[in-house]
C-alpha cells in the first residue's frame, strides 16, 4: 500500500521520537502512528466527510486492532458567524492520562499534519 505522506517528529531537534504515516483508502483519512524504530502504536481513523460547517470533527485515536477508540483530535466548530469573521480554529486532543510523553508529542505532531491536509486550503 502506498504511503502518501509521512511526518517525523523530533524533539529537541535531530532526536527523532516517532513518525505519522498518511495512508491511501478511498473514503476514509488514515494515519499510522510509529514510534523512533518505525513500530505501529496506534491508528488514526477520520470523518467520511471532512468539512466542519454544522459541528465538530473527530479525527478517534484507536488501538493497532482498530477495536477501540482511545482518544480523538477534533477540529471545534467556532460557529457561522466566527467563521466567516475571523481565520482562527480551534483543534482539540484528547488521549489517555497514562500515555507516553512521545506518543502525546506525536498526537500533536499529527494535529498539525490534519489541519495542514485538510483545514488550511478550505474553511
Amino acid at each position: 500500500m502506498p504511503t502518501a505522506l509521512k511526518l517525523k517528529v523530533e524533539a529537541p531537534p535531530g532526536e527523532i521520537i516517532g513518525y505519522v504515516y498518511q495512508y491511501f483508502h478511498p473514503f476514509l483519512p488514515k494515519f499510522k502512528i510509529k514510534n523512533e524504530n518505525k513500530e505501529e502504536v496506534m491508528k488514526i481513523i477520520g470523518p467520511w466527510l471532512v468539512f466542519s460547517c454544522l459541528g465538530d470533527l473527530n479525527f478517534n485515536l484507536l488501538t493497532l486492532d482498530e477495536e477501540m477508540v482511545i482518544g480523538k483530535i477534533s477540529k471545534q466548530y467556532s460557529g457561522f458567524v466566527r467563521g466567516i469573521l475571523t481565520n482562527g480554529e480551534k483543534f482539540g486532543i484528547q488521549f489517555p492520562f497514562d500515555l507516553d510523553v512521545k506518543i502525546k508529542a506525536l498526537m500533536l505532531g499529527a494535529t498539525f499534519l490534519i489541519e495542514y491536509m485538510y483545514f488550511e486550503l478550505w474553511p
